[in-house]
Order: C-alpha cells, then structure tokens, then sequence
C-alpha cells in the first residue's frame, strides 16, 4: 500500500519512530509504571501549555472532552461563538446534553471579534464563554488575546477553549490567556495517530465543577481530575497506554526542535502558502486572521477539487476538499505537525503542474 503524504487538516503525517512507540508493550494501567508515564506527560504538557494548571487525559477525540467541559462547567448558560463547522458542535453538544445554550455565529471567512464577545457578556446571562482558537473549516484563527482582555472584565465567567488543531503548532500560553479549560488532540499539530485529547484545567474550572450537577460518567472532568489527584496519575476508566507512549516521545521531539523554533517553522509555512493562494486563488479567511496550520483556499477557478486529488495521489499527496457546506467553494492545504517548507513547495508546485496555472 502506498501512503500519501497528509497535507489534510488532521490526521497529519506520524514520524515512524512514533508509529513504533505505539507499539510498546503493555504495562498495568493501575502501577507504578502508568502512574510515572501519565505524570511526566502532564508535566510536559504543562510546559507546551505554558501552563501550571492541571492535565488531563481521555481516550477520546477532541470532541469527547468539549462534550465534558460544556456539562461540566456550564452551571447557569453557555455562549457558543462559531466560526465553523467546529465552533458549532460546542452548541450541538450543549444542546444533546440539555444544558442551557446560545449560539452566535459569524459569516464565513469571518472571525469572532471581542466587541461580539463584550456585547453578550454585558446581559449578564452567561457563565460560560466557548471559543475556537483555529477553526479548520474556514482556515481562521480567532484574536485569542484580544479576545482574553474581554472576558478578563467578567471573572465569573468560564472560558472553554478548543486548541485542536492550534496547540503545537502556534504560541498557546494558557494560563496567560486565562483559558480554564484548554483543549487539544492528538491527530493535529502534535502528530499523534487519532484517538487521545488532551486539556488543562484550572482552579476556576474545578471550583465551577463542584457546582455542577448531573454530569455522566466518562466524560466528567470532576472525577478525571478526582482521579489524577487522589489516585497518583490514574483514570477512571481504561486508558489508552499505546498513546500515552507515543504522546511522551513525541513531546521529547517537539522540545529536541525547540518550541520556537517549531513555531517559527509553522508561521514560515504559513506565510508561504497564504501567499501562495493569493498569487493563483485567494485565501479565504478574512486578511489578518489566518490560521498558521492550515489554509483555506477560495476555489476562484472553479476547478474541481476531486480531480485535483486524484491526479496528486498518483503523486502520493492529498489535500482536502472544503468543509459542509463549503464543499467544492473551497479547498484546504494543511501545514502542521511533522511537514516542512519543502514539502509544502512540492505539494503547491505539484498543483500548478497539473493545473497548469499561469
């Protein structure tokens, strides 16, 4: 089988020596032994969270620990901002789990700005604040620290933050954007296989826990932290260990490049594929908000986006279509995780090759 080369927004390329530390033996998840691994994650994790907060782990996609943090900390009313298809699912996960929720979402291509965020934090009626930080559907990463001075004038309020596809890609200081629960996963920038998330919580969060009530079983951050704290690094349920090993090589590698360095590497990537779109299409988030993992291309030749895929797969590279509803409008080029500049100038050059661009 041949393998392509993954310029999609998640799951990105896995170097093989983290493909191999998969396949560790396994060790009791009740030990000694799974105890030192989940804490020397933690404490790694704190340091590319720019964070002293607590970490925790679930053996799950993103989406299972953003269906934890909404029932969790949502005590009074949530506020969703949406930019995408991403941004959304805080609000369909809200509403699936009956807690109180409203949604305001933006036009496409378009971030959420502070002033919005102001304007519905002022009614008072909100306890909770959703945000994403880089939506992938759209190629947008929101204002996070214009953002943060907001809701910094609401104390009361909780901040929950989807840094999917963001975190190890670009700069996330959460404790100094105030984010009390911060969510990453594996499959993204971390270049990780799918299936663990990852978030920090902080004090405020775990305090807005104890207020809380009905919130399920396996998904409930009260008792993921209850048992990181009182069982020395243990979980409630059976955790992935193949992950956890590969999560605690991987992060060796990402501090042996240097945490600036790595995200010096995605903004050069970055720039030159935003530039890139511009000079044959153009890109579609509005000028300022781009997303430093991944680009949205507005489809401005109308090419068919399939076809273009097919004739790069003989090439062995894919790229991905546009998301929902903006399938075929649009397409997007990821630059995250383990790829480099030179892969992006072979998968951009690639492109004008088979569509013969001018």
């Amino acid at each position: 089988m041949q393998f392509k080369k993954l310029f999609i927004p998640g799951p990105t390329q896995v170097h093989p020596d983290v493909l191999a530390k998969m396949a560790t033996p396994m060790i009791g998840h009740r030990g000694k032994d799974a105890s030192d691994l989940q804490r020397s994650i933690s404490e790694k994790m704190r340091t590319l969270m720019y964070t002293t907060g607590k970490i925790i782990l679930s053996t799950s996609s993103g989406t299972g620990l953003m269906e934890g943090a909404i029932r969790s900390a949502t005590a009074k009313r949530a506020i969703v901002f949406s930019i995408g298809a991403f941004g959304k699912r805080w609000y369909e996960l809200a509403k699936l789990n009956g807690v109180e929720a409203d949604l305001h979402e933006e036009t496409p291509g378009q971030p959420t700005l502070p002033e919005t965020v102001d304007k519905y934090l002022l009614t008072g009626k909100y306890d909770t604040v959703t945000i994403t930080h880089n939506e992938t559907s759209v190629g947008i990463m929101n204002p996070a620290y214009a953002i943060t001075d907001v809701i910094k004038k609401y104390p009361d309020v909780v901040y929950l933050v989807d840094c999917v596809s963001s975190l190890g890609g670009t700069k996330v200081e959460v404790d100094k954007l105030g984010f009390d629960i911060c969510i990453t996963s594996s499959q993204k920038a971390l270049a990780l296989p799918p299936g663990l998330s990852i978030a920090s919580i902080s004090p405020k969060a775990e305090a807005r826990f104890e207020k809380v009530g009905n919130k399920g079983y396996y998904l409930d951050l009260k008792n993921l932290v209850k048992y990181v704290d009182k069982k020395d690094y243990q979980y409630s349920s059976t955790p992935s260990l193949s992950h956890m090993f590969a999560l605690d090589f991987q992060l060796d590698r990402i501090f042996k490049e240097g945490l600036e360095s790595r995200f010096d590497r995605h903004l050069e990537m970055a720039e030159f594929t935003i530039e890139w779109a511009n000079k044959y299409f153009k890109q579609f988030a509005k000028p300022g908000f781009e997303s430093m993992t991944v680009t949205c291309i507005d489809n401005t030749r109308n090419i068919n986006v399939g076809d273009l895929n097919k004739e790069l797969a003989k090439r062995n590279m894919q790229i991905s279509n546009g998301y929902g509803d903006l399938k075929d409008k649009t397409f997007r080029i990821a630059h995250m995780g383990e790829l480099t500049m030179d892969d992006m100038v072979e998968v951009t050059g690639a492109i004008v090759e088979i569509l013969k661009l001018k």
